[in-house]
C-alpha cells in the first residue's frame, strides 16, 4: 500500500509495545551517531557552550542569573529535561522547558521573553538539556496533567489534513520503513533540542512537530500552542526511560 510516499502495511493505528520502543538514534547511520556521540564533533554542542554563558548572564529588571537562583546547573539541573514539559501549579497547565525558561524569566528576573526558536532560547534549552544527558526520561507524574495527556495522545491519533494521515500512521504503523529515503523513527522526543543536517541548526520539537503538521497539510499551531504542548507531553510519555540525548543529531 503506497501512503505519503511509504511503502509499508496498511495504516491501521496501533501503538508500539513499550518493549518495542527505539530511539530516533537507532535508526541513524554509523556516522550520524559517531557525530553525535563525540562533543568535539556534535554541532549542537556550540548552542550547548552558548547556553552556559546565558546561564550566568544577569538579566532583567531584577538583575539576576540563572545562576543566582539554581548554582552549579550540573548539580541542580541534573534530571530536569527528563521529566518535561512539567505541570505549572501557577498556570495550571503542562509547560515545555522552553516555556519554563520564560516564565522564569519573567516571574523571576523581571525580564522580556526570549523569542521561539532565536539562537538564545535554543542556547539554553540546550545547555538545561543537557545536564540530564543519559539519564532516563521521567515524565512529570503529576495526576492534574492527565487530561493534558489524553488531547496529546488523541492528536497523535487523529487523521487530519489533506492526506487524512495522523502521526501515529508513520510512526506506529511504519517506523520500520524509509520515506523520502530517510528512516521513519518511533517519534521518540528524548533527543531535543536537536541538531538537524537538513536545517544546518539546532531547532526545537515544536518545529520538527510543526514541519510534519505542514506535511499533512494540515492546520499548523504557532509555537507556544496548547496543541503543540500537550503533543510534545505524549511523546515524551512515549518515551519513557530512553535516554536523553539532548543535543542529538539527526539526519
Amino acid at each position: 500500500m503506497l501512503v505519503a510516499g511509504i511503502v509499508g502495511r496498511p495504516l491501521i493505528a496501533t501503538e508500539i509495545p513499550q518493549a518495542e520502543r527505539k530511539s530516533g538514534y537507532t535508526f541513524m547511520s554509523a556516522e550520524t551517531k559517531a557525530m553525535q556521540d563525540d562533543p568535539t564533533t556534535n554541532p549542537g554542542m556550540l548552542w550547548v557552550l552558548d547556553g552556559e554563558k546565558a546561564w550566568k548572564r544577569k538579566e532583567g529588571a531584577a538583575s539576576k542569573a540563572c545562576a543566582d537562583c539554581h548554582g552549579d546547573a550540573s548539580t541542580s539541573m541534573k534530571g530536569v529535561a527528563a521529566r518535561y514539559p512539567a505541570y505549572d501549579k501557577v498556570d495550571r497547565r503542562p509547560v515545555t522547558l522552553e516555556q519554563r525558561i520564560n516564565l522564569c524569566r519573567a516571574r523571576h528576573q523581571q525580564a522580556d521573553p526570549l523569542p521561539y526558536e532565536k539562537h538564545d532560547l535554543l542556547a539554553l534549552t540546550a545547555f538545561v538539556a543537557q545536564q540530564s544527558h543519559d539519564m532516563p526520561v521521567a515524565p512529570d507524574p503529576a495526576p492534574e496533567l492527565q487530561p493534558f495527556l489524553a488531547k496529546g495522545r488523541d492528536f497523535f491519533m487523529h487523521r487530519q489534513g489533506q492526506l487524512n494521515l495522523g502521526c501515529t500512521n508513520c510512526h506506529d504503523d511504519n517506523w520500520d520503513k524509509h520515506l523520502a529515503g530517510s528512516a521513519v523513527t518511533q517519534a521518540m522526543a528524548n533527543g531535543y533540542p536537536m541538531y538537524r543536517l537538513e536545517w544546518q541548526t539546532l531547532g526545537s520539537l515544536e518545529r520538527r512537530l510543526r514541519n510534519c503538521i505542514n506535511g499533512m497539510r494540515a492546520q499548523n499551531y504557532n509555537f507556544g500552542a496548547p496543541e503543540l504542548v500537550e503533543l510534545e507531553l505524549y511523546l515524551m510519555t512515549r518515551a519513557r526511560g530512553m535516554p536523553m540525548e539532548a543535543p542529538a543529531v539527526r539526519p
